[in-house]
């Protein structure tokens, strides 16, 4: 009895680190959040851990997640990471880099058909990034500097 009352005074000391919620859509269910029309400026980032240039970028997304967490700001990390490996790869990986913002496993092999949706502007390497709002609306094919992100949004927030 005092054991088990000690793991729960510990745990209530300590926060549980939480499985990362991931959603898994194919690009049709993806394609609504390219294409809001309301005060936020949503940053989405297509990334794979399999993509050196990717996971250097990263933190400088969760940053961004982090300064902007109380403004009209959403980041989004879209893996193109392959789904058997959703378990294996993509949740340690998150967890590990303590990664806190939405992450959604585009679950969609037919890249040729939904690319050009994207952007025609993009060829199909990663990391891309497609930063937008109502009034501004930019694609990016490269990796970033938390400067260059930080800029970008400060830029083109929406004021209240």
């Amino acid at each position: 009895m005092k054991s088990l009352l000690l793991v729960i005074l510990l745990l209530s000391f300590f926060p549980v680190l939480k499985s990362q919620d991931i959603r898994i859509t194919d690009f049709k269910g993806l394609e609504p959040l390219l294409n809001k029309q309301n005060d936020t400026t949503y940053v989405i980032n297509f990334w794979a851990t399999w993509c050196a240039p990717c996971v250097k970028e990263l933190p400088y997304f969760q940053q961004i997640h982090d300064e902007f967490i109380h403004e009209k700001v959403k980041v989004v990390l879209v893996s193109l990471d392959f789904l058997k490996h959703l378990d294996t790869r993509l949740k340690p990986f998150l967890q590990k880099n303590n990664l806190s913002p939405d992450v959604i496993l585009l679950n969609d092999p037919d890249s040729n058909s939904w690319i050009d949706k994207v952007s025609p502007d993009w060829s199909g390497a990663i990391p891309a990034t497609v930063i937008y709002n109502r009034n501004f609306r930019q694609f990016y094919e490269k990796s970033f500097t938390y400067e260059e992100l930080q800029t970008i949004i400060n830029q083109n927030l929406i004021q209240k």
